[in-house]
């Protein structure tokens, strides 16, 4: 065999592996949202742009029940839900916190949550005005603060 056909053959095979490989970089973030709500698409932009990724969007009248399937506990909830590489990510978590959250992977923790939506918090900016607010880890262990900001 020469190096020619060993060239031809192997070809098709390393664009498929090429091609899974940009697919996996390239996996979308998928955000659930009511029909009706803006402000989760302010957020799901701010995620775009912070994390240079592909934020799918599934419109749901049933918010409640993709809470439920993935495990929300019900005073860490907000507007919009969203599923990063197995991770839950409930409200307007900053990019930067999901960013670490992906880089660290800590144990026992299934997501990240802002409850509730704080005026200031990423999608959520009215002008200068700010609430104060964390990020909760939570999980098997419970809840912890991942992140705090004033």
């Amino acid at each position: 065999m020469t190096t020619r056909s060993i060239r031809n053959l192997l070809a098709p095979v390393l664009m498929t592996l090429a091609a899974c490989s940009s697919a996996a970089q390239a996996a979308a973030y998928t955000m659930f949202k009511d029909p009706n709500c803006g402000c989760c698409d302010e957020w799901a932009e701010h995620v775009r742009e912070g994390m240079h990724a592909e934020v799918s969007v599934t419109q749901s009248a049933d918010m409640a029940g993709v809470k439920d399937m993935h495990g929300v506990p019900a005073e860490l909830r907000s507007c919009h839900t969203m599923i990063v590489e197995g991770y839950v990510i409930e409200g307007h978590v900053p990019a930067a916190d999901i960013a670490r959250l992906l880089e660290e992977r800590p144990a026992g923790v299934v997501g990240l949550a802002v409850p509730g939506m704080p005026i200031g918090s990423p999608g959520m900016e009215m002008g200068n005005q700010v609430q104060p607010y964390q990020v909760i880890a939570f999980g098997e262990a419970g809840y912890s603060v991942f992140a705090s900001y004033e």
